[in-house]
C-alpha cells in the first residue's frame, strides 16, 4: 500500500516552516523527506512527520541549536531528550538573567530616579606590598569564575601555611583584557609572612604606583560607570600613563554577602604632579 503524502508546499502550510527552512533541515539531516523524485529533486513528507517538524519549529523557536534539535529529535532515550532540553532552558534561563540586568542599567541610565551624588577622586601613591598572589590570561567572559577561585585558592594556601591576610586585597588588569578581551590578570592577597608557592598560589611583590582611585560602590554589573567617570577625570585632571588598571576590594564577598555593601576601588596609572583631590 502506497503511504500518503505531501508535497513540500502542503507540507510548509501545515507545519507552518518555510521551504526554505525544510530545504535547510533537509540538507543538515534534521528533517529528511520521506521521498525525493529523482527526476525532479521534489522532496515529499508523510503526515507522521509533522509532529517531528512541529517539535523542530518549537526548539529552534528557543534558539536551541540545530545539533542539539538533531540529538533531541533522534534519540529514543526519554531520560537523555529531556536532560538535552533542560540544558537548553537552563542557558535560556542565564540570557534572561542578563537580560534583565541590563535592561535593568539602561533604565538606571535613561531613567535615573534620584540625583547621582557627585564622584570625588583620590591621588594615591601605594607602596611595594609582599602578597600571595595568582596570575593567568584570562578571557573576559570567564574573569568572573576565574576571579572567584584564584581567590579561594589563595586563601586555602594561606590557611594551610599559617598565615594571615593582612591588607586590601587587589587585582592587576591588562589593557589587553578590555580592548582583545583577553590578557594578564592578577589577584593578590598581602600576606603575614612568606608565602611558599603552592599550586597557582605564588610569593609576588606587588610594585608601588602612582594611582588616581574612585570608589565603587556595590556590586559590578555596573562598575563600567565607575571606570568611564574614572577615565574622563583621568583625561581632564592628571597625566595618564601605560599600565595596568589596579582594584581593590576594600569590602568584597568575603567581608559579605550583602553586595549592595561591596566598595571596590579602581585605579588608574597617572604621573601625579600634586593636584591631589578632586571632586
Amino acid at each position: 500500500m502506497v503511504r500518503p503524502s505531501l508535497p513540500i508546499g502542503d507540507f510548509s502550510r501545515a507545519t507552518h516552516l518555510s521551504i526554505k527552512a525544510l530545504r535547510y533541515y533537509h540538507r543538515v539531516g534534521l528533517l529528511e523527506p520521506a521521498e525525493v523524485d529523482p527526476s525532479t529533486g521534489h522532496r515529499r513528507y508523510t503526515p507522521d512527520q509533522i509532529a517531528s517538524a512541529q517539535v523542530i519549529k518549537r526548539l529552534r523557536a528557543l534558539d536551541m541549536p540545530v545539533d542539539e534539535v538533531s540529538a533531541v529529535i533522534h534519540t529514543t532515550d526519554v531520560e537523555k531528550r529531556n536532560d538535552l532540553i533542560s540544558v537548553h532552558l537552563g542557558r535560556l534561563e542565564d540570557a534572561l538573567a542578563k537580560t534583565q540586568e541590563a535592561t535593568a542599567s539602561l533604565r538606571d541610565l535613561l531613567e535615573p530616579q534620584e540625583e547621582p551624588a557627585a564622584a570625588t577622586f583620590e591621588h594615591r601613591r601605594t607602596e611595594a606590598t609582599e602578597t600571595a598572589a595568582v596570575h593567568d590570561v584570562v578571557d573576559l567572559e570567564d574573569l568572573s569564575s576565574w576571579f572567584q577561585g584564584a581567590f579561594g585558592e589563595i586563601h586555602a594556601v594561606l590557611g594551610a601555611q599559617g598565615l594571615r591576610p593582612v591588607g586590601v586585597s587587589g587585582g592587576i588588569y591588562a589593557t589587553e583584557l578590555f580592548s582583545h578581551e583577553r590578557g594578564e590578570c592578577t589577584v593578590f592577597v598581602p600576606a603575614s609572612g612568606a608565602v611558599r608557592p603552592a599550586g597557582r598560589v605564588e610569593q609576588l611583590v606587588v610594585p608601588g604606583i602612582e594611582l588616581a582611585i574612585a570608589r565603587h560602590a556595590g556590586d559590578h554589573r555596573d562598575i563600567d560607570r565607575s571606570y568611564g567617570s574614572l577615565a574622563t577625570y583621568v583625561a581632564e585632571h592628571a597625566i595618564a600613563v601605560e599600565g595596568p588598571i589596579r582594584e581593590y576590594y576594600v569590602v568584597g564577598r568575603r567581608e559579605t554577602s550583602d553586595e549592595a555593601r561591596w566598595v571596590t576601588e579602581i585605579g588608574w596609572p597617572i604621573f601625579d604632579v600634586g593636584s591631589g583631590r578632586s571632586a
